[in-house]
C-alpha cells in the first residue's frame, strides 16, 4: 500500500479523481482515500500546510493503514538557477533549513540528539519516480536533488541564497523533510517530488500564482506514470 500525501487540496484533487476508490476515512482532520491509483494501491490524503501537519499525517498511514512507501507530491521554489519553473526535482535527501543548535554543536538544521541531519530517500523509489516523471513529461527537465523544509514560503532572495549556500539544496518548501523524518523514524521508504512553482525570490508570490496550475499537472501526471509502473 502506497501512501500519497499532498499539503494542498489542489495537489491531490486530480490524483483522487483519478483512483477507484473503496472508502474514506477522518482522522486528525484529514480525510484519507483508500482504493487503487493505476492498480497501485493506495491512500491519498491532504495533510494541510507545514510540518506537524505532514508529520502527523505520515504517522497516521504508518500506523493505522501499513503503508510500505510513501510519496509527497507538491510545489517548491528553486534555489538553483539551472532548476528553472516546471522542472521538477526528486529528492536525494531532505532535512530542515529552520532548525538551529548549532550552540550545542549540532551542525544547521540537526535535531538534537536524533543522529542524523538528512533524511535519504529510497533508492529504488527515487529511480522509478525519475522515469516516471521523464516518461509522463518530457519536455521538462527532471533533477535529483536536496530538499530544504521549513515552516515559512520563501520569497527573499538573502534567505533563498543562504539556504543554498548552507544546506546545498536545490528547492525550498514547507513539509517534505517532517514526512521524510516519519519515514525514517519508521523505517519505511519513501520519495519526495517537487514541481517548482517560484524561484523562491522577491519575485516567488507572482510566480506561485500564474505557475501553480502547470506545476501541479505535471506533477499528477508523474504520480499517476509511477504508479502504473511498479
Amino acid at each position: 500500500m502506497l501512501g500519497i500525501i499532498g499539503a494542498m487540496p489542489e495537489e491531490v484533487a486530480e490524483l483522487i479523481e483519478g483512483m477507484k476508490e473503496e472508502r474514506t476515512e477522518t482522522k486528525a482532520g484529514m480525510l484519507f482515500h483508500t482504493g487503487t491509483l493505476e492498480g497501485e494501491p493506495a491512500v491519498i490524503v491532504k495533510s494541510g500546510v507545514g510540518k506537524v501537519n505532514a508529520g502527523i499525517c505520515a504517522q497516521i498511514l504508518v500506523d493505522d493503514f501499513h503503508v510500505t512507501g510513501l510519496i509527497n507530491t507538491g510545489i517548491a521554489g528553486s534555489l538553483d538557477a539551472s532548476i528553472d519553473i516546471g522542472d521538477i526535482v526528486v529528492s536525494s535527501d531532505a532535512l530542515y533549513y529552520d532548525v538551529e543548535a548549532t550552540v550545542w554543536g549540532y551542525r544547521p538544521g540537526e535535531i538534537p540528539q536524533l543522529g542524523t541531519r538528512e533524511f535519504t530517500a529510497d533508492k529504488a523509489m527515487v529511480r522509478r519516480a525519475k522515469q516516471a516523471c521523464r516518461t509522463a513529461v518530457p519536455d521538462i527537465d527532471v533533477h535529483s536533488g536536496r530538499i530544504a523544509s521549513g515552516d515559512s514560503f520563501i520569497s527573499d532572495r538573502v534567505k533563498k541564497e543562504w539556504i543554498r549556500e548552507t544546506f546545498g539544496a536545490s528547492c525550498a518548501e514547507m513539509e517534505g523533510a517532517a514526512i521524510a523524518q516519519t519515514a525514517w523514524l519508521n523505517g519505511v521508504p519513501f520519495v519526495i517530488l517537487r514541481a517548482i512553482s517560484d524561484k523562491a525570490d522577491g519575485s516567488a508570490t507572482m510566480d506561485y500564482d500564474v505557475f501553480e496550475k502547470k506545476a501541479i499537472d505535471h506533477l499528477v501526471r508523474s504520480v499517476r506514470e509511477f504508479c502504473r509502473t511498479r
